[in-house]
């Protein structure tokens, strides 16, 4: 009778394991995943393709870090919109680029304390195309994955890693 006790107390252990793990990716029609989606989209679409830098202090949380295999780490908030600025966004520089995200790459994992929501993690693939006099070329494959996090009900990016840069 222990035995069979004990069965089953695996069996339900196993059973809850498995539907937290099926809980634990916000689903596509969520209203997490479609907030951060859109919030990605503002981030890139609008301020990295576009140059729109306010979208940058919109949305970039103060601590921010930036971490790429290629080009190292930025600590801070100024420095990474300092670095766009006068950098990629530069109106001097004929080197252009635009960021695509590969489509249903998009993952995004809520993060709760004492069952409230205060943070997600956004993964997902991401190309980049370098344009440079109009003439526009495939550059590199990478992943991402982005801290989000909720600062006065408000989302903001905290940490980005971006890695596994591979040529075309």
């Amino acid at each position: 009778m222990k035995q069979f006790k004990n069965k089953i107390i695996l069996v339900v252990i196993f059973c809850l394991s498995i539907t937290n793990l099926l809980k634990a990716q916000a689903g596509e029609n969520s209203d997490l995943f479609k907030t951060l989606k859109a919030k990605d989209s503002l981030l890139f679409n609008e301020g990295f393709n576009h140059c729109d830098i306010s979208q940058f202090k919109n949305l970039v949380a103060d601590d921010f870090e930036f971490y790429h295999d290629k080009s190292g780490v930025l600590n801070y908030k100024e420095e990474f919109i300092n670095s766009i600025e006068n950098g990629l966004c530069s109106k001097t520089n004929p080197y252009k680029a635009r960021r695509e995200l590969i489509t249903g790459s998009l993952e995004v994992y809520p993060l709760y304390k004492n069952g409230e929501l205060y943070g997600a993690l956004q993964n997902g693939k991401h190309k980049f195309f370098e344009q440079f006099e109009e003439k526009e070329t495939a550059g590199s494959i990478a992943q991402f994955s982005h801290l989000w996090v909720l600062e006065q009900k408000q989302w903001k990016i905290k940490r980005v890693l971006s890695f596994n840069h591979q040529e075309p």
